[in-house]
């Protein structure tokens, strides 16, 4: 990924970073008027959005996901779509199809493009490992590439496009695991937690009133790219880089000469397009803070959501009992000493 680099001193961006700081805390206000908790997951969501960046969410039925995404895309003034993935659904029930027209004074014949639903802002894909492979399929370019292409014809996408998918974990059968080739599209994975007692006795307090909170939208799709563009012209120092190549490949057997806990456990590590979303979501964390320059802390907080999906275990992971999180925390801890 190229980005041009900007010097921290330039006023209009460091005003541009002003705003980025000033916007995140607004956006959180107008999501925490629905969402009760969840701030690790709406610091998640905000990150993916300024680093234009896809996120799938991991949860059982009950915890908000959908409200979630729907209270983000009111509160930024975008179009919304909603797409409920069903194992009926065809790849053509998301990108659009063509029909035949006719002109009633000439009788002529034409084909007329009919937009899907994925020609929006804001996608929510419920469920998405309900549908086929194929159906999953037809998100990749979209999510990838910003543009559907259809009958021999290429469309672009309208931006900002930003893909919010959700995964129920516990219902397996009559499901479609994401293959690893669209697990990889996701910047993020993020995992959705029961609240706390003190938070499940606020949600019913507020689900069981009249009052319906009302979430003004604060952020015009004209600022949000400007400000994803702001995010891509922050610098990265070459050792920050480093960093986050070196956490990346830490995550291959084989690959650091000496054995390591990426030998013992991890069939299939991570690839480029992780640092490239390490150094992004650095990046991104740091316009949070209206702060020019990201720091190894970024990264560090940032890689547990962007490696946890792309890693594949072993069976001596399974037969030892560790687990994504465990292997992901071992080598976060290690990480930590090259600083």
């Amino acid at each position: 990924m190229k980005s041009s680099t900007i010097a921290p001193t330039d006023d209009q961006d460091l005003k541009l970073l002003e705003r980025a700081a000033s916007v995140t805390e607004t956006l959180k206000e107008a999501v925490g008027k629905q969402i009760v908790g969840q701030h690790d997951i709406v610091d998640g969501l905000l990150t993916a959005l300024l680093a234009n960046g896809h996120v799938l969410l991991v949860g059982v039925p009950g915890l908000a996901k959908t409200l979630l995404v729907s209270t983000l895309a009111k509160s930024l003034s975008l179009d919304f779509s909603r797409i409920q993935f069903t194992p009926d659904l065809m790849p053509t029930d998301i990108t659009g199809t063509e029909v035949i027209e006719e002109n009633k004074t000439t009788g002529q014949r034409i084909f007329r493009f009919v937009k899907g639903p994925i020609f929006s802002n804001i996608i929510l894909a419920d469920e998405i490992n309900r549908t086929p492979p194929k159906t999953q399929a037809a998100l990749l370019q979209a999510m990838q590439e910003r543009e559907v292409t259809a009958a021999g014809s290429t469309y672009p996408l309208t931006l900002p496009f930003f893909v919010l998918a959700t995964q129920n974990p516990i219902e397996q059968e009559g499901t479609y695991p994401l293959p690893e080739a669209q697990l990889d599209r996701f910047m993020l994975q993020l995992q959705i937690e029961y609240p706390s007692r003190k938070e499940e006795e606020e949600i019913v307090l507020r689900t069981t009133g009249q009052e319906e909170p009302k979430i003004d939208p604060v952020l015009s799709s004209d600022e949000l790219m400007k400000l994803q563009q702001l995010v891509r012209r922050i610098p990265a120092a070459p050792s920050l880089i480093a960093f986050a190549v070196r956490l990346a490949t830490s995550t291959r057997p084989g690959f650091s000469g000496e054995k390591s806990v990426a030998d013992k456990y991890i069939n299939w590590g991570v690839g480029p397009r992780a640092s490239q979303y390490l150094v992004l979501g650095a990046k991104a964390r740091a316009a949070f803070r209206g702060d020019p320059i990201p720091s190894y802390e970024d990264i560090i907080a940032v890689a547990p959501a962007i490696l946890e999906h792309r890693l594949v275990l072993n069976f001596e992971a399974e037969a030892d009992g560790r687990t994504t999180n465990d292997i992901i925390a071992e080598i976060l801890e290690e990480a930590t000493k090259w600083t």
